[in-house]
């Protein structure tokens, strides 16, 4: 199966679930358009209140559909947007990849995963008992985000349900996703 964009959402609200919609625009450097995530500089409201000039490596935020899935399939009503991605995937492993790796979507999109979402206590208020089947720990204590990628905007585009997504690896070593 081809990785591709199950689905796009956007709000303009900041929001727990964004809104699905037909089409939207990728802002090189921002995020997608009219969404309350997308800028130069970080738009969680939790972290603006930290230090609002920190870099925004959260302008995008993608969740594989092989999750809703499971989720929907363990009681929970997840669908597309529910918990907060602006894409939702079908198709790519994208707790693999490394950070930096870039993904193209559609005929021009370009973004640049630079970590894991922290899936935090608000997921439980949207579905009780969702938090522990998205954040875990293996046996030797190592902490399991399962809640998706974050990344940033390289290059611009509209993106749409049904795009496809390529997959380029980084150079050299590789490193593996942490926190953003």
């Amino acid at each position: 199966m081809s990785a591709v964009v199950e689905a796009v959402c956007v709000s303009g609200e900041h929001a727990f679930s964004k809104e699905p919609v037909q089409t939207a625009t990728v802002l090189e450097g921002l995020g997608l358009q009219g969404d309350a995530h997308a800028g130069v500089t970080v738009q969680h409201l939790f972290r603006m209140a930290k230090d609002p000039t920190t870099p925004n490596l959260r302008q995008v935020h993608l969740m594989h559909a092989e999750l809703h899935d499971e989720l929907r399939g363990a009681g929970h009503p997840v669908q597309a947007g529910s918990l907060g991605e602006n894409l939702t995937t079908r198709g790519i492993a994208l707790l693999e990849l490394p950070t930096g790796a870039r993904l193209r979507v559609g005929s021009s999109v370009v973004l640049e995963v630079t970590g894991l979402r922290n899936p935090c206590w608000q997921i439980d208020e949207f579905s009780p008992g969702l938090l522990k089947l998205v954040l875990g720990k293996e046996p030797d204590g190592t902490v399991v985000r399962r809640t998706g990628v974050m990344a940033v905007v390289l290059e611009g585009g509209e993106v749409r349900p049904g795009d496809a997504i390529e997959v380029e690896l980084p150079d050299g070593p590789r490193a593996p996703l942490q926190p953003v």
